[in-house]
Formats: C-alpha cells, sequence, structure tokens
C-alpha cells in the first residue's frame, strides 16, 4: 500500500498537483531555463482533512508558453478546490478574448466557474473555496488573480511587495450589508460573514452566496531584471508571517521546492496549525 501512494505521489508531482497530507512538486520552464517552480503542502491540526490543493505546472499552447500556479483553499470542502484545480485554468483559457483582454477573460472565467459550482452543490457540497492564481506569459509578464486570502506576493532586490487582495468582510461590510448580509466578531474574534464565514470572497458556499462575491481582484506585473521570486500561498503561511517576513525566510535559497517547504516549515514553527500550501516561482 505505501509504495502505491509513493508512485501517486510521484505521478501527481510531475504534473503539479498537491493535495496529500504532506506533498511537493517543482517544474521548469523550457522558454527560459532560469524560470523554476516549486510547491510544497502541509496538512493542518484541524480535526478535517486536508482542504488546500496546489496547481503548478508549464503548458505550451500554441506558440506561447504559459505557467499555471494556483493555490486553493476550501473551507468545509474539499469537493469545490478540487472542481477549482480540475476546471479553473481550463474555462480561463477557453474564453475567446483571452490573448486580447487577459484580465476580462479572468473575471468572467472565475464567474462562469463559480455559477457552475453553485449548479453542482448537490455533488460539490455546501462548502466553497478561495482561490489565488497566477499566469506566467513567456515567462514576461505574470497575470494574478484572487478571491478571499490566499495571496501572491512578489520580491524585488529583496523586497516584497503584495500582487492580490485579501478579501476580510470587515472591509467589505457595506458591500455585504448592500446584500442583505451582516458582519459579525461573533462568534470568536474574527470578522465573518453572517456569522459564518472569516472571507467576503469565494467560489461556492450557495448557501451565502446572496452575500458573497467571486469578482476576483486582477493585477499584471511585468517581470523584468528586478523580479526574483513570486511566493504563492494559502492563509496558513499568512496568519503567522507578514509579506516581508515569508520573503526574507526564502531569498538564499536557490531551490524553488526547497524554497517552499522552508516557508511552510517557518509557518509550522511559527504554530500556524491551518493547512498550509505555498508555491514558489523563482526567476533568477
Amino acid at each position: 500500500m505505501t509504495g502505491s501512494k509513493e508512485i501517486l505521489n510521484k505521478m501527481k508531482g510531475k504534473v503539479g498537483l498537491g493535495s496529500s497530507a504532506s506533498d511537493t512538486g517543482k517544474g521548469k520552464s523550457k522558454v527560459d531555463k532560469h524560470v523554476t517552480h516549486g510547491y510544497h503542502t502541509v496538512e493542518g491540526k484541524s480535526p478535517h482533512a486536508m482542504e488546500d490543493y496546489a496547481f503548478a505546472q508549464f503548458k505550451q499552447v500554441d506558440d506561447n508558453e504559459l505557467g499555471l500556479f494556483a493555490i486553493f483553499d476550501g473551507h468545509m470542502s474539499r469537493e469545490v478546490p478540487d472542481y477549482l484545480r480540475a476546471n479553473l485554468f481550463d474555462n480561463i483559457l477557453n474564453e475567446p478574448d483571452f490573448w486580447t483582454a487577459t484580465e476580462t477573460a479572468i473575471r468572467r472565467a472565475y464567474r462562469k466557474t463559480d455559477d457552475k459550482i453553485l449548479e453542482k452543490s448537490v455533488d460539490l457540497g455546501k462548502g466553497g473555496s478561495t482561490a489565488v492564481t497566477a499566469i506566467l506569459i513567456n515567462c514576461q509578464k505574470l497575470i494574478v488573480a484572487n478571491v478571499g486570502d490566499s495571496r501572491a506576493v512578489i520580491c524585488r532586490n529583496g523586497i516584497a511587495k503584495q500582487l492580490s487582495v485579501d478579501h476580510e468582510p470587515s472591509a467589505e461590510k457595506e458591500l455585504i450589508e448592500n446584500r442583505g448580509g451582516f458582519v459579525s466578531n461573533f462568534p470568536g474574534d474574527v470578522a465573518r460573514v453572517d456569522g459564518q464565514l472569516a472571507v467576503a470572497r469565494a467560489f461556492g458556499d450557495k448557501s451565502l452566496k446572496r452575500h458573497l462575491s467571486s469578482e476576483p481582484d486582477v493585477s499584471v506585473e511585468v517581470i523584468d531584471d528586478d523580479a526574483e521570486f513570486v511566493i504563492l500561498a494559502s492563509d496558513g503561511i499568512w496568519k503567522v508571517l507578514s509579506n516581508q517576513e515569508a520573503v526574507d525566510c526564502i531569498k538564499d535559497v536557490k531551490d524553488a521546492r526547497s524554497a517552499a517547504k522552508r516557508l511552510n516549515e517557518e509557518a509550522v514553527a511559527r504554530r500556524s496549525t491551518d493547512d498550509i500550501s505555498s508555491i514558489i516561482i523563482k526567476f533568477k
């Protein structure tokens, strides 16, 4: 049994899929041999099964190479993040104006994917998932989109810059109330939509959808000589590490997969109890 599990994990690593209690993988661009990626996942100490999924791979599309990277962090669900892992990038790339109006195409694909998840709620369950995605086009341009509190950070000359937006209920309180919902810090000390969900935007969550958004924030970053690496990680990292602390933790680790593992280990050492997933994209 152990041998078959090891074989399965090796196969998943080759195609860039991570979802076991602890999983890892890596890859390299064919356009630029200096551009590499690595990912690592760690199951948290919560009583539920692992709900994080990592996706990382380079893909040739006609005359272009795309680096496709994502962290999907489920809540009350393993099915929704798994569905996203299997479908979201295909939905984005199938948008007819992906190459001519990329940001618009990504926003539309996010909405269509959420609609499909809601239609399949009988099969996928009542839970949901956050997502942060990054598409690297020919190692020259990076498009980041996100809903929820997984985060993307780029390091330029040793300095951390956040590329995504943390969608916190307290920051979107007025929007949530305008949809008929409310934001409450009870139970606990974290602001939650309708006293339940600690993020203001997510895929799925059919029972809360009237008060939630799946509209992503999208940013575009040119990858030039100053760009060193990008971190994509679930909130299991960001609950215990600032952007700059995360960058400083791995800036001297040359191998991308080793850097992802090192970052996760630091979060565990700082007593993060959540599921933890990270992807590192190295440019040098």
